[in-house]
């Protein structure tokens, strides 16, 4: 990390590397630093292919694939930082690659039946399956 004096006092410019648990933490991908370093010994975070360890340096323009909930998000390195910041400035620490999610498949609406007209027949049984796409 460089440090230069400024007219207002010292200025101190971005490290040139940061530990891939603590840039995971501060550009919001996970909750806590130890959730993220748990997700790295898990090999849910990738950088640049391989799986990371928690301490792994993330540089400028280094490709991080890190697996959130269901989704994989595929992250380039912008900017590094350390301290945890809005979502608006983490926001621009990266370039987010991660594809759009496919989109949901409509489900059946739900077949309703008069309160009181006993078990279905097995007409009924058919009818309702290809309702559902069943038949």
């Amino acid at each position: 990390m460089e440090v230069a004096a400024g007219r207002s006092g010292l200025i101190v410019a971005e490290p040139a590397t940061v530990r891939v648990d603590s840039w995971s933490w501060a550009v919001r991908l996970y909750k806590t630093r130890s959730a993220a370093a748990v997700a790295c010994k898990a090999g849910h975070i990738r950088v640049n292919g391989e799986k990371a360890k928690p301490a792994q340096a993330v540089r400028i323009g280094d490709e991080v694939r890190a697996r959130v909930g269901e989704t994989e998000r595929i992250l380039i390195a912008k900017r590094l930082i350390v301290k945890r910041v809005g979502a608006t400035v983490a926001a621009e620490c990266f370039d987010d690659l991660t594809p759009p999610p496919p989109p949901k498949a409509e489900a059946p609406s739900a077949i309703v039946r008069e309160r009181g007209a006993g078990r279905p027949t097995k007409r009924d049984r058919r009818i309702m399956d290809q309702l559902r796409g069943r038949g």
